[in-house]
């Protein structure tokens, strides 16, 4: 008796703050839960679940967008967007060079950090691991396992180089 008498007032007092939901309209790739406004933008209800709306970012700096050139297409190629000016995508492609050779000498550098402390299978051991040589036997592993990671970011950073060049 009162754990239904406890569902029957738990279910009273939640059930306003079900029904003091606003309905949300969409406006195209807008979405607003003011009705008059919906209105006279002519807005669909959206119906079914929650909407949840990321407010997106634009590039900071006072420079005004850059100004594409848009080239015809051939007609026998399919078009995949708008084309870009050489001189523009030449500069992009310098950008992504200059980073991914960062990145190469950042995981170059991570590499030959963890093949000497890795020392051939044989890394130094520190007193903790002295009394405990479960701990140096994990840590081998996780030094072996991190030198493989390393040589394939290496390797896959090389590979994105010369697919650029």
């Amino acid at each position: 008796m009162k754990k239904t008498l406890f569902a029957l007032i738990s279910t009273l007092v939640l059930l306003p703050a079900a029904w003091s939901q606003d309905r949300i309209y969409r406006c195209g790739n807008e979405y607003t839960n003011n009705a008059t406004q919906a209105k006279e933008r002519g807005c669909k209800v959206v119906e079914g679940g929650n909407v949840t709306v990321l407010q997106g970012s634009r590039a900071s700096g006072g420079a005004a967008p850059a100004v594409r050139a848009a080239a015809p297409a051939a007609p026998s190629a399919p078009s995949a967007g708008p084309r870009v000016v050489s001189q523009e995508q030449k500069a992009r492609d310098s950008d992504a060079r200059v980073i991914l050779e960062d990145e190469l000498r950042k995981a170059q550098s991570r590499h030959d950090e963890l093949k000497k402390e890795y020392n051939d299978g044989f890394p130094q051991r520190t007193a903790l691991e002295m009394r405990n040589p479960q701990g140096y036997i994990e840590r081998t592993n996780d030094l072996k396992a991190a030198l493989t990671r390393a040589e394939a970011d290496v390797e896959g950073i090389k590979r994105e180089l010369n697919r650029i060049r």
